[in-house]
């Protein structure tokens, strides 16, 4: 099994007083990384899994009598796909105020209605994780870096979802079932979207503008609808953790471009089913946005398992200078550019340079990207 290295993060924070809550989108592997983390505590542990009716039924409002009751003496709790409870933070203040004993991790596949109810109830009380597909550390650790630099195609054009890596069925075709409405089965639950059919126009033109800035009038042009539903629109697609948005750097400069943002995919292999394209990057065009799209994210992901915390942006000015990526920590800025060839030549723009406290400059090509995200 490949080890998730979320999980060295989580086992700092168990029985520490705080409710774990895991989120992140539909078959990334949550409810296998918290019975592994169950398991390692070697402590005796209930799972209740809220895709059961019954689970459901009796999580609605309970007393603090009756979840005493149920839990028993069991010292670590798994309420699985949270989300679907609709009173849930209330029953998890019940949990955490009355049994001080007991740890409990909480999974969702989105944030949409669960951030808002566990947030009030729980300040002070919690604390937040985001689980993604497989990390290029995650599967270099389990089999060697050698290993994954021969299948940087394979990731860049199937993406790294733990069953499509683990497979040995057609990757393309499991992922054009991932991609479809099982993804954001969240999303067209809710009362609020009225017209389902704008979600995979909106994608697949998201999965076509990925890396560029993105125009919000045309995305509503292509899928269909107002400026206001795409904005709607987009924000319920990153709470079910398909996409993610990298808004504009803009504090120093007039000439700074500010109102904008990139949105980029969480796994390339689901931008590529989007589009229905799985042809070798020999034959491709946008071998670019792939290679963009794939470090941006894998970045990001870097500094989520080893429990970093920063900020992420891109930056561009009226003269077209830009950087792909903008890391800040601590008031310090790192500026990654990412060019797919080796013999490509970038240099950090002198007026970024001139007005942020730099921390570092690097030029990633997938002769050196390892060495990054190791």
């Amino acid at each position: 099994m490949i080890q998730r290295k979320l999980q060295n993060v989580i086992e700092k924070y168990l029985f520490k007083g705080k409710a774990i809550i895991i989120t992140g989108a539909r078959q990334v592997g949550k409810t296998t990384l918290v019975q592994e983390l169950a398991k390692s505590t070697k402590k005796s542990w209930l799972y209740w899994n809220c895709d059961e009716p019954d689970i459901e039924q009796y999580l609605d409002r309970p007393s603090s009598d009756e979840l005493k009751h149920r839990i028993g003496e069991t010292e670590l709790l798994i309420i699985d796909e949270a989300q679907r409870i609709k009173n849930i933070g209330l029953t998890l203040k019940l949990i955490t105020d009355n049994i001080k004993r007991l740890q409990v991790i909480v999974t969702g596949s989105s944030a949409l209605g669960l951030h808002d109810s566990v947030h009030e109830p729980l300040t002070g009380r919690k604390l937040e994780f985001q689980l993604h597909p497989f990390s290029f550390a995650e599967l270099a650790e389990d089999s060697t870096e050698t290993v994954e630099n021969r299948l940087l195609e394979q990731r860049l054009l199937y993406g790294m979802y733990p069953e499509i890596v683990t497979t040995t069925l057609d990757k393309s075709r499991l992922l054009n079932e991932l991609a479809g409405d099982y993804l954001y089965k969240d999303i067209l639950s809710l009362d609020s979207v009225r017209k389902p059919s704008i979600i995979p126009k909106l994608l697949q033109a998201l999965a076509l503008q990925i890396t560029g800035e993105v125009s919000l009038t045309e995305l509503g042009e292509t899928a269909g609808c107002d400026r206001n539903t795409v904005i709607r629109y987009i924000d319920l697609l990153e709470k079910t953790f398909v996409i993610f948005a990298l808004p504009a750097l803009a504090r120093n400069q007039r000439n700074e471009i500010k109102k904008s943002r990139k949105i980029y995919f969480w796994d390339n292999g689901i931008r590529n089913a989007l589009i229905n394209q799985f042809n070798p990057l020999e034959l491709r065009d946008d071998i670019g946005k792939l290679w963009e799209n794939f470090m941006v994210s894998e970045i990001i992901k870097r500094d989520q398992y080893e429990d970093k915390t920063a900020s992420y942006y891109f930056w561009r000015n009226h003269q077209q200078q830009e950087i792909d990526l903008i890391r800040e920590k601590n008031t310090i800025f790192d500026a990654y550019e990412f060019k797919w060839g080796p013999k490509e030549k970038s240099k950090l723009p002198a007026s970024f340079d001139k007005e942020y406290k730099l921390g570092s400059f690097v030029l990633i090509h997938r002769k050196n990207y390892s060495s990054i995200l190791l």
